[in-house]
Parts: C-alpha cells; sequence; structure tokens
C-alpha cells in the first residue's frame, strides 16, 4: 500500500528538466535586460557600488548593472546654444561695455571631465544646466573685460576671443561642460568711445591717403623738372631746333604746370570740403543729441506737472462727485423712508376708520333689524339709549355758570300767572336751556310724541279752560 502511495505522489520525470529550462530561460533574459548599451549622443553614468569614485561614465558600448546594488541614468550630450547679452561690463580703463555673444557648450567626453558632469549635472534638466553654464559665462566674460582695454577689444578680436575661450573653458569644465564655439556679434559702450575709435581710424586712413597723393605729386613735379632739364640740354645742343624746341618745351610745361595747379587746388578743396563736411556732421550729431536730452527733459517736466497738478485735480473732483452722489443718495433714501412712513400712517389711519365706520354700518344694521326693518323705530331705540345723555348735558348748561351774587327785589306780590318775581326769574333761568324739541328741529329730526313737552301756549289755554270751569 504504501509502495503504490509514493508512486502516484511521485514527480514526474520529464518535469524536472522543463523546470530548469525555465529558470535558466528566466535568469538569461534577466541577465539581457541588466546590460545597458549607450548611444552615441549619450554618456551612461552607472551609480552605487562601482568599485571605485562615486560614479562610473561610459561614452559609447555598455556595462552590465548588477540589480540591487547599482542603477545608472544617461547624460545628454546634445549641444545648448545661449545668447549672453553681457551689459555695463568695466573695461581696463572703467569705460562700460556692452558685449552682446552666443556661446555653444556641451557635456565633455574626456574622462575627468565627464566624471565631474555626473557628479554635478546629474538629474538636471537642460534648463537648469543652461542657468548654470549662463551664469559661469557672465562672471568669465566681466573679467576678461575688465583685464582688457578699449582698444585692444575692438581692435584685435582674436586676442579678446582667445581671452574669453581660455577663461570659460576651464570654469565650464569644472562642472563637466566644454565650450564648442563662441560668436561674439557687436561691442559698443554707452560712452561712444569705441565709435569715437572708428573715426580717428577713418580720419587717419584719410590723411594718409591725402600724405601720398602729395607725396605723388612732388615725385611728379620732380620728374617732370628733370625731364625738362634734359629737353633744354637737348634743345641747346640742338642749334637751329633750340628755339623752337623750347618755345614748344616752355609750352608743354606751362601747360603741366597749369593741370598740376589745377590738380593740387581741387585736390586741396576736396580736402578742405571733406573737412567740414565731417565737422558738420558732429556738430549735428552733437545737437540733435542735445536736442533729444532737452524733448526728454521737457516731456518729464510736463509728466511731473500733469502727476502734481492735473491728477489730485481729477481726484478731487471725483472725490466732490462721489461724495455729491453719496448724499443725493442718502437724501432720496431719507424721503423715501417718509415717504413710505406717511403713506403707512394714512394706510393705516384709513384702514382703522374702515373698519370703525364698517362695525358702526354693523351695528346700524342689527339695530334696524331688531326693530323690525322699521328705521323709524330703530332711530327711536338709538335716542331711547342716549336720553339720559341728552337730559344730563340739558342740566349741565346751567350747572357750571358761576353767579357771584344775585339780588332780586320782590316786593312779595305776585305777578299775572300767579308766580313771585323768585319764582319768575328761575324759570326763564331754566327756559334759556334749549328744549329737547329745538335740538331735534335744528338736526332735521322729529321728536317722538311721547316726548314732547306741552307748549306754552296751550298750558294756558288749558288752564283758562280749567278755570271757567
Amino acid at each position: 500500500m504504501n509502495l503504490v502511495l509514493l508512486a502516484s505522489n511521485a514527480i514526474p520525470v520529464f518535469a524536472i528538466p522543463a523546470a530548469v529550462i525555465l529558470i535558466i530561460v528566466v535568469f538569461v533574459y534577466s541577465i539581457t535586460k541588466r546590460y545597458k548599451r549607450c548611444p552615441s549622443d549619450r554618456i551612461l553614468v552607472v551609480y552605487g557600488k562601482t568599485g571605485g569614485g562615486s560614479a562610473k561614465c561610459i561614452h559609447g558600448g555598455g556595462a552590465f548593472i548588477w540589480p540591487i546594488i547599482q542603477d545608472y541614468e544617461y547624460l545628454d550630450l546634445t549641444p545648448i546654444s545661449m545668447e549672453v547679452m553681457l551689459t555695463n561690463a568695466l573695461s581696463k580703463q572703467n569705460i562700460r561695455v556692452n558685449v552682446p555673444s552666443r556661446f555653444t557648450i556641451g557635456i565633455s567626453t574626456e574622462p575627468t571631465v565627464m566624471q565631474n558632469a555626473a557628479e554635478r549635472l546629474l538629474g538636471l534638466s537642460g534648463d537648469a544646466t543652461r542657468d548654470l553654464a549662463q551664469e559661469i559665462i557672465f562672471g568669465q566674460l566681466r573679467m576678461v573685460v575688465a583685464s582688457m582695454d578699449i582698444e585692444e577689444i575692438n581692435t584685435d578680436r582674436d586676442k579678446f576671443l582667445t581671452h574669453i575661450t581660455h577663461n570659460v573653458e576651464v570654469e565650464l569644465q569644472k562642472v563637466g561642460l566644454k565650450l564648442i564655439n563662441v560668436n561674439i556679434t557687436d561691442i559698443h559702450d554707452e560712452s561712444g568711445y569705441i565709435e569715437a575709435l572708428g573715426k580717428e581710424a577713418a580720419a587717419k586712413a584719410i590723411n594718409d591717403a591725402r600724405i601720398s597723393v602729395s607725396q605723388k605729386n612732388r615725385d611728379g613735379s620732380i620728374g617732370e623738372a628733370q625731364a625738362f632739364q634734359d629737353q633744354r640740354i637737348q634743345v641747346a645742343a640742338a642749334n637751329a631746333m633750340a628755339v623752337e624746341g623750347e618755345n614748344t618745351a616752355k609750352i608743354a610745361v606751362a601747360n603741366s604746370d597749369a593741370a598740376r595747379r589745377s590738380r593740387e587746388a581741387e585736390a586741396e578743396r576736396i580736402a578742405n570740403a571733406s573737412e567740414k563736411v565731417q565737422l558738420a556732421k558732429a556738430l549735428e550729431e552733437s545737437y540733435a543729441a542735445e536736442r533729444e536730452a532737452e524733448e526728454g527733459r521737457a516731456l518729464r517736466k510736463q509728466a511731473e506737472q500733469h502727476a502734481d497738478i492735473v491728477v489730485p485735480a481729477q481726484i478731487q473732483k471725483l472725490k466732490i462727485e462721489i461724495d455729491a452722489e453719496a448724499e443725493a443718495e442718502q437724501i432720496r433714501r431719507i424721503a423715501k423712508g417718509e415717504a413710505d412712513s406717511i403713506l403707512f400712517k394714512k394706510q393705516a389711519e384709513a384702514q382703522g376708520m374702515y373698519e370703525i365706520l364698517t362695525k358702526q354700518a354693523e351695528g346700524l344694521d342689527r339695530i334696524v333689524k331688531a326693530a323690525g326693518n322699521n328705521s323709524k323705530d330703530a332711530v327711536l331705540l338709538l335716542i331711547a339709549d342716549k336720553l339720559p345723555e341728552l337730559v344730563k348735558m340739558q342740566a349741565e348748561a346751567i350747572k357750571n355758570i358761576k353767579i357771584d351774587k344775585v339780588t332780586v327785589w320782590d316786593g312779595g306780590s305776585n305777578g299775572g300767572d300767579g308766580k313771585s318775581a323768585t319764582a319768575g326769574f328761575l324759570s326763564g333761568l331754566y327756559k334759556s336751556v334749549p328744549p329737547l324739541q329745538d335740538m331735534f328741529d335744528m338736526a332735521g329730526m322729529q321728536l317722538p310724541e311721547y316726548l314732547k313737552g306741552k307748549d306754552v301756549e296751550d298750558a294756558k289755554a288749558e288752564d283758562v279752560t280749567e278755570g271757567g270751569k
């Protein structure tokens, strides 16, 4: 039983070689992937545990990168072209010079310089490398300009470029770079010294040409005189032909002298005219520069006056306008608030009056309905409700009359109506109070019969009737 189990659990014999082959294939593939080849336009930098130095630089060929203990990166050898605009650099004569130029640099492939590049440029971007090189070039350019005269910089460009190349390349190699090309586009200064040197050289060349012309004229005159002398000797020896030859020679000499003097005068005139033209041009340029300076000064003065007078006035004007608009807006808002308040108050009063009249109308309507829809009976109900107040008003009419002293002369005899003088006074005083009937008449209303009092004449008639009986 045990033998059977061992046989069933055993690994097939053909499976072992397949696993070994797979392992070998994976190992070989890993080895080939870790071998890095270096292109011709790059530098392979192997860092980590390299066996010597901080890094190993390889240009061309390749290297095996051990896993875990080593890693790699590439340095790009593509040239970098940059424009260097050096301005206000002091020369040996303390004259400020502008030197616009263009430099082309790149990472060097020399072993020692490559090591510097691996240590200082690995991982930097192209812009960072450009900025670093530009700072180095600026500093060395200023040093070269400070060590030379303006005349040397202007006339001996080869010497100037040699100094720049030597100084810049030495400093660039410290960071792993090399100088490929230098191109100085132009050299000029703000004071115009270099331009003046050019003018001086041009004037010197013109003067040299004038001297050469004068010397040639002199040599021509001397040769001409010698020829005349020989001619005279030959004419004297010719006897018969001497006079004729001499006269002819004199005529020729005279013409030659006239032509010479004419040419000399023309050359002198041209020289004087050229000098005057150059002087006039110099004066013209000087006057133009002074005019531009005066115009610039006038514009600056105008701008200062504008800033001192016009701008504050405009600001003050704008402030007044803003304050006026703010005050007007405040007045408008206050007036609107007061108008809204008055409107709200009047609306409230109208609403209150409306409520009062509505309630009064509802009350009157109920009174009329209570009187059986008879308006007269409704009026009687209202009068009956107000009767105590009416009576009280009549009583109050004479209640507050202030009578300090009343003297009534009563002889003891009765009047025609059988009343004494005192009783007649009091009766007349009470009659001065308006009766209810008169009050209702004035109001356009009719007092009910049961509230009417007896008329005086009716009372008298009744008294007469009763007396006759």
